[in-house]
């Protein structure tokens, strides 16, 4: 069954949308879904405020959640068959994600996602593998990007603070997670703000905190769903469940602060030259006539990604050193046997042609990618698990 997906698609593999709602989010609606299904999934469960690509993680919503929520569906030319890309993953292995990642993980290591808030998000962390291993989970770097495509504005704080501000004492962070529930536990005079710009990210290690702006983000990670807020009351008022403080602790450490302050990766939060060692600005790896390649997210050895743009009317062949997963963001065309279109207007449970997943032998071979508009380019981000090449371009800049 699996292989008659790979072998229906030459390689390429079309998937089905995500929607992940969450409780504490208020949806941005910068996602493409439509204005009536924000919401669609209850009150109780919170607004969809993101989509998830390319995933085999399970995204952990509390009690309500169900068993697939989070997890990216395999789909048939025709819509009618389906199967998870976990599972087709545990089958296939090596012949699709290639031996090198399966033989090292057992599972496709990494997912993608839109997040799209109206606001910021609480200042949180995500956990080291040390930490992260006490739940039974792995630890979490991600990276941010942010596509002008689905952009169309700022939200209400475009602003992302990151770390923790040079010179601040370690107490100091302390006394605020020890006030989370006496109100705003103002971690956020602790830390420093940075004006976001479109079409470049930033890489935010595991153990680092970090407040997001109100902006849709692109944010290739590894996977994992493990986090902890660490700030109490946002900036518009609204309050974190003191609930979110403890996510992911061990339950014989709740209510130890000191394991808290030991889940902050210090000298990296207070790192005097923080945008100098994690903003990233576009790398431009191929420039013609006919399109650009460049990395957009590649200060992570273990998740990257790249924007593909190709221009009106012409056709490329591209090839890649690992498997992908990719979301199309503009334009329309083909790819290898699959029309692909960026979607105007979606509806919760619809079928889009934007994502696919990239098996690694067609990745290899080179996917042959045609812009059938005119007039408009064909814009799509590919996201990586450990990719070769970005192994080699770190070990030249080390």
């Amino acid at each position: 069954m699996y292989e008659a997906f790979l072998k229906e698609g030459e390689g390429i593999l079309r998937l089905a949308p995500t929607w992940v709602p969450r409780a504490f989010c208020i949806p941005g609606k910068r996602i493409r879904l439509h204005p009536d299904d924000y919401y669609v999934l209850g009150l109780s469960r919170g607004g969809i405020d993101e989509r998830w690509f390319a995933s085999t993680t399970h995204a952990e919503n509390g009690p309500e959640t169900p068993d697939d929520e989070g997890l990216s569906y395999v789909v048939s030319a025709d819509g009618k068959s389906r199967v998870l890309l976990r599972d087709m993953v545990a089958k296939m292995g090596g012949a699709l994600i290639g031996d090198a990642l399966w033989d090292k993980y057992h599972r496709w290591p990494m997912f993608s996602k839109f997040f799209d808030n109206k606001g910021p998000l609480p200042h949180h962390i995500h956990h080291r593998e040390e930490h992260a291993a006490r739940v039974n989970a792995s630890g979490k770097p991600e990276m941010y990007f942010f596509p002008a495509q689905y952009n169309n504005h700022g939200g209400t704080f475009p602003f992302t603070f990151f770390g923790i501000t040079p010179g601040t004492a370690k107490a100091e962070v302390r006394a605020c997670l020890e006030n989370f529930s006496k109100g705003d536990n103002c971690l956020l005079d602790l830390s420093q703000a940075f004006k976001i710009t479109l079409d470049t990210g930033w890489d935010v290690p595991p153990g680092v905190l970090h407040a997001p702006a109100s902006l849709c983000t692109y944010e290739p990670q590894f996977a994992s769903d493990v986090y902890a807020m660490y700030q109490s009351v946002l900036y518009g008022g609204e309050c974190v469940s003191e609930y979110l403080l403890w996510k992911d602790c061990p339950a014989e450490e709740k209510g130890n602060f000191d394991y808290l302050m030991d889940v902050i990766d210090w000298d990296v939060n207070i790192d005097p030259y923080f945008k100098q060692n994690r903003f990233m600005a576009p790398l431009v790896i191929t420039t013609d006539s006919k399109h650009c390649e460049e990395w957009i997210c590649y200060k992570c050895p273990t998740v990257s990604a790249k924007r593909l743009t190709i221009y009106p009317g012409e056709t490329v062949t591209v090839t890649d050193e690992a498997a992908y997963g990719m979301i199309l963001i503009e334009g329309r065309g083909k790819m290898g046997k699959w029309e692909i279109e960026t979607p105007t207007l979606i509806r919760y449970g619809e079928l889009t042609s934007d994502e696919f997943f990239v098996s690694h032998d067609a990745a290899v071979k080179g996917v042959t990618i045609t812009n059938t508009s005119a007039t408009e380019p064909l814009v799509m981000l590919k996201h990586f698990a450990e990719n070769p090449e970005l192994t080699r371009l770190l070990a030249r800049k080390d």
